[in-house]
């Protein structure tokens, strides 16, 4: 069966309504019309329908989405429905900053080990317990612990040789705050932070803005860079769940 082509802007999307659902879950909320949901979600509801469409037929004309049905049709789609194990490699400023963000344990992602190719930075102990391991313990931990989700924060030039490690131990989704794009197999997903790439977005955005405000036409739509380029988000390799993934928004 061929494969459905879904849209990478579409699944960041998923992710950001599974949120807002989840607070309307925690408020007592059971029915939420497209309007609202869009509306809180910074879409139209034409997107979101459409977003939905992809996966299936959600919702009743006329009432809305049952919450709990679509939290839960959604976070089987994003498959977190089950709590995930994550490690992370380099033992810098973004890791401490990830380790003190208390979004990822209430998302179900538990950082289980930190890892460090520099010497000196083996038995540091991090904010929240962790204690800096060698790389030569990496594939322990990912096989005891079931680890399948890594993020990478090493410097630009040791980007590739952790990622080539990874690989090696079976990890099968890799973030990654290194501006070089790794080359991994294909069964690999990988995704990258990049912050200049990203300001460079806004900036556009803003330079566009000006431009637009300077034209005698008034009523033009600022065109924008949307999440979901090639230039801000790479493509990612592999989806086990039958869709494949494109970066056209």
């Amino acid at each position: 069966m061929r494969k459905r082509k879904i849209p990478a802007a579409t699944i960041i999307r998923l992710s950001v309504y599974q949120r807002y659902l989840k607070k309307l879950m925690a408020c007592g909320v059971k029915v939420v019309s497209s309007q609202d949901l869009a509306s809180q979600t910074n879409v139209n509801p034409a997107q979101l329908r459409k977003d939905l469409s992809y996966f299936g037929r959600f919702g009743v004309r006329g009432v809305g989405y049952c919450v709990s049905t679509l939290l839960q049709s959604i976070s089987s789609i994003l498959g977190v429905m089950e709590e995930r194990n994550v490690i992370l490699v380099g033992a810098g400023p973004i890791t401490r900053a990830l380790l003190r963000h208390p979004g990822f344990a209430q998302q179900g992602y538990h950082f289980e080990a930190v890892f460090d190719v520099d010497e000196k930075n083996i038995g540091t102990e991090l904010e929240n317990g962790l204690v800096v391991q060698p790389m030569e313990n990496l594939r322990q931990i990912v096989q005891d612990r079931n680890v399948e989700l890594a993020v990478i924060a090493v410097p630009s030039e040791q980007s590739q040789e952790v990622g080539d490690m990874l690989v090696d131990v079976g990890v099968k989704g890799i973030l990654s705050f290194s501006p070089n794009r790794i080359k991994v197999p294909r069964n690999v997903s990988i995704q990258y932070v990049d912050f200049t790439i990203l300001l460079d977005s806004l900036t556009y955005n803003i330079s566009q803005g000006r431009k637009e405000g300077d034209k005698e036409e008034e009523g033009k739509e600022t065109q924008k860079l949307k999440w979901g380029s090639e230039h801000s988000w790479p493509v990612v390799q592999s989806n086990s769940n039958g869709y494949n993934v494109s970066y056209s928004s």
